[in-house]
């Protein structure tokens, strides 16, 4: 018994039939797709502590940098350090060749001792004799004056004539200016006398020059006036210096600050004292604390952005001068405030809005804003705790049918 043929209009139609039931099916699927909504990211609104924070980035610095040099033209004879290295204050940092001023050292030593010996020799042989030189004087003066009365006496009674009297009025003359002289010598001798001041000050001006010839001694050897990090170096050993050129250039331990640049529209959210999250970019992960101790009055006319420097109260041991880091300045602070991600919100610097879940729908809905930063935003109007937006990424419109996607799975 063979099987019956098919209707021969089943056969005249089955291509009409199978193109209706696959426009039917596609139009279950569109309906049921269009019913239950088009899949999109969504963003709880959460109620959480806020921090709003201001980022900028720039560089580790010293408050002042010493410039390291020498005081006297020498050869350089030792370097005991490298560039980069922690030294103590007192450190030698660098030595020259000092046998020409310890020569000079030595020659003003002696021009000392010379000096005192003839202040000594004034004290001990020019002032007695001058003493008894004044005595001669005076006896020699004594001697004449008592000739010239005799002699006017004999002149009287005619045993001389007038010209031994006036020879011995003359020697009278001579002995009173030898007294004089003999005097005015003792004089410059004793007291302040000008030989005995004249002899004062050579040794005066000796000992002024011995001491700054051992002074010039004590040059030839450059030591770290504070402690610190030695971050540049540019001499060797061999190199002829001079004064008034920098050799060495000293970062001093203790004070560190980082100085940073600051966009200037958020020049008002500063204020001294703010606290802050620091990181070098070498280091990501070792954060250490900062406070913003100085913000520069004026603003960069070319860049748009203003100078501001952060104390770091205990640097890290990684942290070095001129290294690159992250800062992120905390400029307010918000307990338990309602909280959506930035990017879910549109126009925020205008009129902001977002799609706020409604059922199946999605339903634009004006927001007030507060504070901003981290990629998050406080919401002060326009939003309840536990409501659903949707994320920045949904790229439908409002009164659109949607339903929120599944959470991606977390890698294992």
């Amino acid at each position: 018994m063979t099987n019956a043929a098919p209707p021969s209009w089943w056969r005249a139609h089955r291509w009409q039939m199978l193109l209706a039931l696959c426009l039917l099916t596609a139009a279950a699927v569109l309906a049921t797709r269009w019913w239950r909504g088009t899949p999109v990211a969504t963003e709880a609104v959460l109620r959480r502590d806020f921090v709003q924070t201001v980022v900028a980035s720039g560089h580790v610095e010293a408050p002042h940098r010493i410039s390291v040099g020498v005081q006297v033209t020498g050869t350089v004879l030792r370097i005991p350090v490298a560039e980069g290295q922690l030294v103590q204050a007192g450190a030698v940092l660098l030595e020259l060749d000092a046998a020409e001023l310890r020569a000079t050292g030595l020659q003003a030593g002696l021009a000392v001792v010379q000096a005192q010996a003839r202040l000594r020799q004034l004290e001990e042989v020019q002032g007695p004799v001058a003493v008894q030189t004044l005595r001669q004087a005076l006896a020699q003066r004594d001697n004449v004056r008592a000739t010239l009365v005799r002699n006017e006496r004999l002149l009287a009674q005619g045993f001389i004539g007038q010209a031994a009297l006036d020879d011995t009025r003359k020697a009278v003359a001579l002995a009173e200016a030898q007294v004089q002289a003999a005097s005015a010598q003792l004089v410059t001798t004793q007291g302040r006398g000008s030989d005995r001041a004249l002899a004062q000050a050579t040794v005066a001006g000796a000992r002024a020059g011995a001491q700054a010839a051992r002074a010039r001694v004590g040059y030839a050897t450059v030591t770290a006036p504070a402690a610190g990090t030695l971050i540049a170096r540019s001499v060797e050993v061999g190199d002829v210096v001079q004064p008034g050129k920098v050799l060495m250039t000293l970062s001093p331990a203790g004070s560190t600050q980082l100085v940073v640049a600051i966009d200037e529209k958020n020049l008002a959210l500063l204020a001294l004292g703010q606290p802050a999250l620091a990181s070098a970019d070498a280091y990501p992960a070792q954060r250490f604390g900062a406070t913003l101790a100085f913000v520069n009055p004026g603003v960069n006319a070319g860049t748009g952005a203003v100078e501001v420097k952060l104390d770091v109260a205990q640097p890290p041991a990684v942290l070095t001068q001129d290294m690159t880091v992250s800062v992120d300045i905390e400029v307010a602070r918000r307990a338990q405030a309602l909280v959506v991600p930035l990017s879910a919100v549109h126009d925020a610097d205008g009129a902001p809005w977002v799609l706020r879940l409604e059922g199946r729908h999605a339903v634009r809905r004006p927001v007030q804003l507060g504070l901003r930063g981290g990629g998050l935003a406080e919401v002060t109007g326009g939003l309840a705790e536990g409501e659903v937006v949707l994320s920045g990424s949904a790229t439908v419109v409002s009164g659109a049918r949607v339903r929120p996607a599944p959470a991606a799975a977390t890698p294992p």
